[in-house]
């Protein structure tokens, strides 16, 4: 499963108006592991932005004057998102701008090339109802390490969404980038041969179980009682 995490910056809030994406930043899980194969562009918008946006990313105007326009590097980014399922965070504003972005290239929109797209929002909205579910309200939450983000940025931005994602989701506790062997051209994820390790079976303590205990709780809590460990100590008991 290839997934991607995308974010933008851009000069505005209406690409119906006139606004225009300033930069992208994508990050690569294959089955749920880091690859290191990131993407990300700063891109010159041929217009400024607005004061609001500017307080937002901090992305000068002429700092962008040299930088490729959205038409320069189109075929490398839907090239990257090809057949990818992609998770934004509050999908359908950076959709919008995507999708306009492709319109003034005559091209077809998003979805078109890519698998799917999933608006993370939306699921932190359902995992955490009634709460704040910004981006810095999760990593908080979550205990995603968010220190450096001072201003937006969207690579870094989407970085971190891979992060909560992963906790929102509890497939692992960590991302493992792959690394290169070197005695190898391809890229493999780091190997231990688990076979010649004799491990120390350490019994949990009472206060380790009540607080796993609590953890199932809110976890069930969360999905509203669909738990398969509950369905099945219901049937147990």
């Amino acid at each position: 499963m290839r997934q991607i995490f995308l974010d933008t910056e851009t000069t505005g809030l209406s690409p119906e108006n006139g606004d225009r994406i300033v930069e992208i930043g994508c990050v690569e899980l294959v089955n749920r592991k880091l690859t290191g194969k990131n993407l990300h562009f700063y891109l010159n918008p041929e217009r400024d932005s607005h004061e609001d946006a500017l307080k937002v990313h901090g992305i000068s105007n002429e700092f962008l004057k040299d930088k490729p326009k959205f038409g320069e590097i189109t075929g490398e980014f839907l090239e990257y998102l090809q057949g990818a399922d992609v998770l934004i965070h509050n999908a359908p504003f950076d959709v919008g701008f995507i999708n306009k972005e492709l319109e003034l290239q005559k091209r077809p929109p998003l979805k078109t090339y890519v698998n799917s797209v999933t608006d993370t929002l939306a699921m932190a909205k359902d995992m955490f109802p009634g709460k704040r579910n910004s981006l810095d309200a999760l990593c908080d939450r979550l205990g995603v390490d968010n220190s450096g983000r001072t201003l937006h940025g969207a690579l870094l931005d989407a970085e971190l969404l891979a992060d909560v994602y992963i906790y929102m989701t509890r497939g692992q506790d960590a991302l493992l980038i792959e690394v290169e062997d070197k005695s190898d051209t391809k890229n493999r994820a780091a190997a231990i041969d688990m076979q010649s390790l004799k491990l120390m079976v350490i019994s949990a303590s009472e206060q380790e179980l009540a607080a796993h205990e609590e953890v199932l709780m809110l976890i069930d809590k969360a999905s509203n009682g669909q738990t398969l460990w509950r369905s099945a100590q219901e049937r147990v008991a």
